[in-house]
């Protein structure tokens, strides 16, 4: 087990530490609300399996995928493509839970692909230090991060910029 954790651990890094430049340069600076909005260069389909191949690829563990416009239609409302991706690292995520209970709110991570009334899609999530910051947790700062330069790699597989 601590060898996994090891591994997962270096992975992580290495995705960090390789996407650095890609990241600072295609990742949206994220809004005062936190919401980070990354425009995709694909269709909707695509970029969600794109998403999930980058996710793959990296070995990070994707637990589901939540189609809100077929919930939606099951409930007699029209709702424009939406879909949730929840994915992560319990090596990385668990050490935000472990710095306050509350975070586990924010985790797994959760990952919004959306296409908006022009046909835009855009990858949408919460900005790490935000999330930090809505938790008071000021002991995280390395793993937030960390967790920044991940999903910024994860959707520069997709980015239109």
């Amino acid at each position: 087990m601590n060898a996994r954790r090891s591994y997962l651990s270096a992975t992580l890094a290495a995705v960090v530490l390789s996407a650095a430049p890609l990241a600072s340069a295609q990742r949206a600076a994220p809004a005062a609300d936190g919401i980070v909005r990354v425009k995709s260069a694909f269709p909707m389909d695509e970029t969600i399996a794109r998403i999930k191949a980058d996710i793959a690829q990296k070995g990070i563990m994707f637990f589901t995928a939540v189609d809100q416009r077929q919930l939606a239609a099951g409930a007699g409302i029209a709702l424009p493509p939406s879909t949730l991706l929840m994915f992560g690292n319990p090596a990385l995520g668990s050490q935000f839970i472990t710095a306050r209970g509350e975070a586990g709110l924010d985790w797994p991570v959760r990952l919004l692909v959306q296409q908006d009334a022009d046909g835009n899609v855009w990858a949408i999530y919460t900005d790490f230090g935000w999330i930090a910051r809505r938790h008071g947790i000021t002991t995280r700062d390395p793993q937030f991060a960390m967790a920044n330069g991940v999903v910024a790699s994860i959707t520069s597989a997709i980015s239109a910029n």
